[in-house]
């Protein structure tokens, strides 16, 4: 760490087994994360009104190299966060929920949604059991009716609106659909016959 790692407490007493606790908790962050360039962390106890007892709002601030990781969750009337430990543990998991965000978008591992492939029945043979699929493109996608998924292909008419997914490799009349299926309105699959 660049900077020493700094651990304050408010309204109450330095406690080293809880200094403890912390310094075990940012060792895994680093080892996790690699480098941290800092790390501020607070305890601070808040006073209930009406009630027994205290919460612990716990208070993380890290540093690493492209991003900033401030977790700032306060207690409001949580009674596991009457235990400082629980208190550390959760302000710290979400610590390191960030810091793996952060570390999958840096390492460009980030989950990508492609939108599925989409067109609609330009060609339809159903008795010989196939048909083709214009896109946008320009092209038509071949597809046999046993890709078709729920047993839809008897619903298929021409202009009806499907999602696909290509097949690797060609089919004799050209690109192949291994999977289609019948989308409703909103894109949503429709079901009802």
């Amino acid at each position: 760490m660049d900077t020493p790692l700094q651990i304050s407490f408010r309204n109450m007493d330095r406690s080293p087994a809880v200094e403890l606790r912390i310094r075990e908790r940012v060792e895994k962050l680093e080892k996790y994360c690699g480098h941290l360039t800092s790390c501020q962390v607070t305890v601070d106890v808040t006073e209930r009104r009406h009630q027994k007892g205290q919460l612990f709002h716990v208070r993380v601030d890290i540093g690493v190299p492209g991003k900033h990781v401030v977790v700032n969750r306060h207690p409001k009337d949580n009674h596991a966060l009457e235990d400082v430990y629980v208190a550390i543990r959760d302000a710290f998991d979400a610590a390191r929920r960030q810091l793996e965000d952060h570390v999958r978008k840096t390492r460009g591992k980030i989950k990508s949604h492609d939108v599925p492939l989409h067109g609609t029945v330009a060609r339809l043979f159903s008795n010989e059991g196939y048909g083709f699929i214009a896109v946008s493109d320009g092209n038509e996608i071949y597809f046999h009716e046993n890709c078709v998924l729920h047993e839809d292909f008897g619903r298929l008419e021409v202009g009806t609106d499907v999602r696909f997914v290509l097949a690797e490799g060609d089919s004799a009349e050209g690109p192949l659909a291994s999977t289609v299926y019948l989308i409703g309105k909103h894109h949503l699959v429709d079901r009802n016959p």
